[in-house]
């Protein structure tokens, strides 16, 4: 895992198309702004866990 460190409004690159900035830090809550091409699916982890789990589930007819 890579860790890194920024300040508010200082944004990190992922490959060519996606930015992630710190849009706020409040307490020990820190909000993300992300840039992506609306290609590139973006969920929270909680989301992204159900959908997959929603996904493994056997079809029914």
């Amino acid at each position: 895992m890579l860790v890194l460190t920024r300040k508010l409004n200082q944004k990190i690159m992922i490959g060519d198309s996606i930015e992630v900035m710190v849009v706020e830090i409040r307490g020990d809550r820190v909000r993300l702004g992300i840039a992506a091409d609306k290609s590139v699916p973006i969920h929270r982890e909680e989301v992204y866990n159900a959908i997959q789990d929603q996904e493994c589930e056997p079809q029914t007819a």
